[in-house]
């Protein structure tokens, strides 16, 4: 074989090199407009997560709201026959969306934080789903009582541990869930991703503990629940707050580590 030409011992066909051509031009610019598509996807998956975790909000307070004032504050008269059970449906629908919101907001959140921690990630997923799952069981007990309330109006007690029973899982659901979800585990990985300005960050790494602490004091009876254990939500609720907000408005900060990797 002469050094000029390539042959094919086989058939002694010359082999040709191909010639440079605009393909390999269009592969290099290619990744360039990839990496400028995945920006603007992140940007996209941030304020679509701000807007849940808005609806979380929108949700979750109007429902507990209706469930309190209509049913759990006296779930013997409302089976008696006060108060409106169609409230009740509103309220257990508003639930429901939370469901999926909440399950959203991981989901959304997933494919970024990842980028920081598959674990921490997978964390948060899973403690959005066991949060969750306490949510839809307070749902059935509600049920469960306007159901007493149809078919045995005089089953008063059993109406009270019903409502009892949607108590403790409001407690152990956004009361004890949430402070790792949402307060440890969203809050470390906002911090060390850049995600969010990480001075708001601490409102979650010492608001869920904070709120965690409250709860459980509330659990083994070291206190009730009064206007002190409210104030005590008050840093949890302030960084979920501003989560939802500033990330439907403004998306991710764009100076994140975890989002550079994406224009380099």
């Amino acid at each position: 074989m002469s050094s000029g030409t390539l042959t094919n011992e086989g058939n002694n066909e010359e082999m040709v090199p191909a010639a440079p051509s605009d393909v390999s031009r269009e592969s290099r610019e290619k990744p360039a407009l990839w990496r400028v598509g995945s920006m603007e996807s992140d940007q996209r998956h941030g304020r679509i997560f701000g807007v849940l975790f808005i609806l979380t909000f929108l949700t979750s307070i109007p429902a507990a709201l209706i469930f309190d004032s209509v049913a759990l504050d006296d779930p013997a008269g409302f089976i008696a026959g006060s108060g409106n059970e169609n409230l009740i449906y509103l309220a257990v629908m508003l639930e429901f969306f939370l469901i999926i919101a909440n399950v959203g907001t991981a989901v959304v959140l997933y494919p970024i934080a990842r980028r920081q921690s598959r674990v921490l990630a997978l964390s948060y997923v899973a403690a959005r789903i066991m949060e969750c799952v306490f949510i839809a069981g307070g749902i059935i007990f509600m049920l469960g009582i306007v159901s007493l309330r149809q078919d045995a109006p005089g089953a008063a007690e059993l109406a009270m541990s019903l409502g009892a029973l949607k108590d403790w899982t409001a407690l152990f659901g956004p009361g004890m869930v949430v402070p790792f979800g949402n307060g440890l585990i969203l809050g470390y990985l906002m911090y060390k991703s850049g995600l969010v300005a990480r001075g708001w960050t601490w409102l979650g790494l010492v608001g869920g503990p904070i709120l965690f602490v409250s709860n459980l004091g509330t659990l083994f009876g070291w206190w009730t629940e009064s206007s002190i254990s409210a104030l005590l939500v008050a840093p949890e609720f302030i960084w979920e707050a501003f989560l939802g907000i500033y990330c439907a408005i403004w998306g991710f900060r764009r100076d994140s580590p975890i989002l550079e990797e994406s224009v380099r």
